[in-house]
């Protein structure tokens, strides 16, 4: 599936006004079920309401950029993508926004970038795109200041990519499948991360939530665009279904599930 194109075409709908582009992160932190699991987590980190300097690394429309510096002016971020467009329209709309303490640029995780400068590092959605993941670890690793922690979401290799029965996924950029509890927790040991937990996201629950809120509608969009006219139905419909599902599997355990969500912290 062609997700990149659709992804663009809507950022292209919802950035015709501040107020949109806002609405288009509240229906994201709604939607994406990763985003319930990496705001639960946010809130739950002890640091969350002080002071921080923070890597977004792999900032794509900069939502959770956005999240974290309305809660909590005191932090500093610095967003990097290897998309140029992308930093260029995130550092336009949060400079409209009056938004000073985060700093948009373009950046290759797999090179290094900083030392001994962040209290958190966060990665969401990124490490299923880069094969060089263990070099990525160690950068961040480098990045990090002692006892600060690394966040990440990713698909597990329960299913995370939703590959068909011929291997592609059902998002083609990813290069990877997903990741093995205990693969990523070997590439983060070697990357120097001794300190890590590992849980599944995207249970029972968060697989029909994802269909409904995600595939399903995406699946058509990639077929015909004029499916976005009928989008505002089809939520009305679905979503009270879809949040119900993502509050189950934000705050509920999973044996297995097909995302993983990372915590790291450096000695």
């Amino acid at each position: 599936m062609e997700y990149d194109p659709i992804k663009k075409d809507l950022g292209t709908v919802f950035n015709k006004s501040l107020f949109l582009r806002k609405l288009f992160y509240k229906l994201l932190d709604l939607l994406l079920l990763r985003t319930w699991h990496i705001h639960r987590e946010l809130r739950a980190w002890p640091n969350f309401k002080s002071p921080f300097t923070m890597l977004d690394a792999g900032s794509g429309f900069g939502q959770y950029s956005f999240y974290i510096a309305n809660k909590n002016n005191k932090c500093v971020i610095d967003a990097v993508d290897v998309k140029d467009d992308q930093i260029a329209d995130c550092a336009q709309f949060f400079k409209a926004c009056d938004i000073t303490n985060v700093n948009f640029a373009l950046g290759d995780l797999t090179k290094p970038h900083a030392t001994n400068k962040y209290d958190l590092v966060l990665c969401v959605d990124v490490m299923e795109h880069i094969l060089e993941d263990v070099d990525v670890f160690k950068h961040f690793n480098q990045s990090m200041k002692s006892g600060a922690m690394l966040l990440i979401s990713t698909p597990s290799d329960q299913g995370g990519s939703n590959a068909d029965e011929h291997g592609e996924s059902f998002i083609g950029e990813h290069v990877r499948d997903g990741y093995p509890v205990e693969e990523m927790r070997d590439k983060l040991k070697q990357a120097g991360f001794n300190k890590a937990e590992i849980l599944y996201s995207y249970g029972a629950p968060g697989k029909i939530a994802w269909k409904l809120s995600m595939k399903y509608p995406m699946s058509i969009l990639n077929v015909t665009k004029a499916f976005f006219v009928l989008l505002p139905v089809y939520y009305i419909i679905t979503y009270p279904f879809a949040y119900l599902l993502n509050w189950v599997d934000t705050y509920t355990t999973h044996k297995t599930g097909t995302g993983l969500i990372v915590k790291a912290w450096k000695d």
